[in-house]
């Protein structure tokens, strides 16, 4: 039998015990049988009974440590992709239902969840929760790999599958066309997902969260920014398919709105008389859902203006659970605890290692998870192995205080002041030169023997739009960080938050997007961390500008060199943070009691240099950055008829054309070379990108498979403009 001790006031045994249960068993078994053998002779019976009625209390006790996840409830387990076979692997199951959490909010594991303690407690004492739950695993759990990756559901959506196979956005994956490529199944990774978000409204299978409550007269300000997308004289004032705190009597008779047009101008207030809230029950089978609240004004709320109400709110849940609710799913599937783990062969755990992507505000929300501690489980057992934050920027989220709002962020338009963009912002320890606060993403977990190894990918317009520079220098943009051992940074120069599809349209802005594809980038090197975690293989290095070797600089054009391209309009803004006074409880507390709270000075970020084309340098870029057929700059301005000329138009990137012709681009007053003067023909394009593929598989940044399907891709997209050469 397995060794049990008492370490650290916690019963600790091996991770091949099947559950909770055994483990009180186990040790009630053994120190029974101790007992009767040494004590039979010198004790009473009545005081034997007493002794062994008082251990085996305390070991149930003890054993229910392990109780984090109570049970499983399996709604559906059925084929998925119709049973469709995924190499050596095999076919896939697809398994639905609801996973159920008890939390003792005085454990020290929990102690960091905010307002834990203001729940109310089952008999036992304990705070329950419960979350949808959705899992994708090999139908013979033998042949997958032995790892897990958490997808971190971006507003209750799935996207893994769509990020990693290529393959459509579903939240409810069954058929082949969800499995795309069958990438992440052939190599044997079983596949969760799970409701972490409390404050969404049910529909469209959203993953959910249901949060235990706050007691009862618990009160505070909530500010809601709204930046309406077309005229409107009514809009809800969180995003949609998100509920909002219930205003109380006060709240509706006193709140607040006002409109600016951009984010510098004077807030001015609307008449209380002029407007009107509206707060809709929704129906639900969350014993916590938020009501829709929305605003009436009948002299409109214009297109991409700003918009704030603040009003006194109600009935907060427990919003810093989605921590704990993620925490303990992962241990329980990884040590087979909880009753009806699905995930059990023979009664034995089958997952070894497990990993997780969060891409943007999944991305924040992993950082933050780390951030708090939360990759040690009750147990003080390290629970994600690695950890893929994407898209994320420099920022964390508004998951763990009093009222929190999930879905917001921060951006050079719309969404301000709220504690997404806050210190720290790196991983390694630094001392904020503001705050006077020294800290770093990793502090916490480092000290616990708990941080995970951490591959940090973003796009390049990150550092425009989500203040990307700060994960790697100081708060005020003077020096490189250290990077710490653990940690890996990659920046996918030309890139956008989201590819678009390759286009010209401009829409409502005055360049077209960014179809750059960093896909592939994040393919590869979700095998190398699999890798790095298995058996130590060190993954490719880090690529990202740096100060130190003149790649990473102020943003002004004068500064990066972003050439002066006819009908071009370089940007005069870029998102930057502030430190923000959210008032005197919110460092303690976790509690905001300024509304919109107080900027007290601000951070300083900085952009990749351009190359010649406008290209950013410094970056792990995407191929057809390398090798391209335009300038796929890193910003994107809103146009005349955005509503918000000249603001970044958000999380987009540019592309902008070469001139097919050196003759389009003498007339044009183009300073970059045209496409013929580049390559001789599309064959001899191709032969470029495909050296620079091959590049990158050599470096273990490409897969072959993905090398054969960007060329493929490039190969129709430059036919046309091969063409127009031609036709010139």
């Amino acid at each position: 039998m397995d060794d049990i001790a008492l370490k650290n006031g916690k019963i600790r045994g091996a991770n091949t015990m099947s559950s909770r249960i055994n483990v009180r068993v186990f040790a009630i078994r053994e120190i029974i049988f101790a007992l009767k053998i040494h004590t039979m002779h010198s004790l009473s019976k009545h005081l034997l009974n007493q002794s062994l009625f008082a251990i085996a209390s305390f070991v149930m006790l003890a054993g229910s440590l392990f109780a984090e996840v109570t049970r499983f409830e399996i709604l559906t387990r059925e084929p998925f992709a119709d049973g469709q076979e995924f190499g050596d692997v095999g076919a896939y199951e697809r398994i639905i239902g609801r996973v159920h959490y008890e939390l003792d909010p005085e454990l020290p594991a929990n102690q960091n969840v905010v307002d834990l303690k203001l729940a109310p407690r089952n008999e036992r004492g304990r705070v329950e929760l419960s979350a949808d739950l959705f899992i994708l695993t090999p139908k013979d759990l033998s042949k997958g790999n032995g790892a897990l990756l958490y997808g971190v559901t971006n507003r209750g959506n799935m996207n893994a599958l769509r990020n990693f196979n290529y393959a459509s956005g579903s939240n409810q994956p069954k058929d082949a066309k969800h499995a795309g490529d069958g990438f992440l199944m052939r190599h044997g990774f079983t596949v969760v997902w799970s409701g972490w978000d409390g404050e969404l409204v049910p529909g469209k299978n959203r993953l959910r969260l249901f949060p235990p409550a706050v007691e009862a007269g618990i009160t505070g300000l909530v500010r809601c920014e709204m930046v309406p997308g077309g005229d409107t004289i009514r809009m809800e004032v969180n995003w949609a398919n998100h509920g909002s705190y219930q205003p109380t009597a006060e709240g509706i008779k006193n709140a607040t709105l006002t409109h600016r047009l951009l984010p510098g101008h004077p807030r001015v207030v609307i008449p209380r008389n002029d407007w009107k809230l509206h707060i809709s029950e929704i129906e639900s089978d969350s014993p916590t859902q938020l009501p829709k609240v929305e605003v009436e004004y009948s002299a409109i709320l214009k297109k991409k203006h700003i918009y704030e109400l603040i009003y006194e709110a109600q009935n907060p849940v427990v919003m810093g659970t989605s921590f704990t609710a993620i925490r303990d799913l992962i241990s329980s599937l990884k040590h087979g605890t909880g009753i009806d783990n699905p995930l059990l062969a023979d009664g034995k755990p089958m997952i070894q290692r497990a990993h997780s992507s969060g891409v943007s505000q999944s991305g924040r929300f992993l950082r933050e998870f780390v951030y708090w501690d939360f990759n040690a489980d009750e147990a003080g057992r390290k629970v994600f192995d690695g950890i893929i934050p994407h898209v994320s920027g420099s920022g964390m989220g508004s998951f763990n205080h009093r009222f929190a709002q999930p879905t917001r962020h921060g951006g050079q338009h719309d969404h301000h002041d709220y504690p997404t963009d806050r210190f720290p912002f790196a991983y390694e320890t630094q001392t904020d030169p503001l705050s006077g606060l020294t800290e770093g993403i990793l502090q916490r977990s480092v000290k616990t023997g708990t941080a995970p190894l951490v591959m940090h990918t973003q796009s390049s317009s990150e550092y425009w739009n989500r203040s990307g520079s700060l994960v790697h220098t100081d708060p005020l943009g003077t020096r490189d960080a250290e990077i710490p051992d653990n940690v890996r940074l990659y920046f996918f120069g030309g890139t956008q938050h989201g590819p678009s599809g390759f286009t010209t349209d401009i829409g409502n802005g005055q360049t077209a997007p960014s179809s750059a594809d960093y896909k592939p980038f994040v393919r590869a090197l979700l095998l190398a961390l699999d890798r790095w975690a298995k058996n130590g293989t060190q993954p490719p290095p880090s690529v990202y500008p740096k100060i130190s070797d003149g790649t990473l600089v102020a943003w002004t054009q004068n500064a990066t060199g972003f050439p002066k391209i006819p009908g071009i309009r370089y940007p005069g803004v870029i998102q930057q943070p502030s430190f923000l006074d959210f008032g005197p409880r919110w460092q303690s507390e976790q509690i905001i009691d300024f509304q919109p709270p107080i900027p007290r000075g601000d951070y300083r970020v900085l952009v990749p240099r351009s190359d010649r084309d406008g290209n950013d340098m410094g970056c792990l870029s995407a191929p057809e950055v390398v090798v391209p057929i335009g300038t796929y700059a890193s910003w994107r301005l809103l146009g005349e008829k955005s509503g918000a000329e000249n603001q970044l138009y958000s999380l987009s990137g540019s592309f902008i054309p070469f001139p097919a012709t050196k003759a389009e681009r003498e007339q044009l007053g183009d300073p970059r070379l045209s496409i013929e003067e580049r390559y001789d023909s599309a064959e001899d394009y191709l032969k470029q990108l495909e050296s620079q593929c091959l590049k990158y598989e050599d470096a273990g940044y490409f897969l072959p498979e993905d090398t054969e399907r960007t060329l493929k891709i490039h190969g129709e997209r430059i036919a046309p403009l091969v063409e127009r050469k031609k036709e010139a």
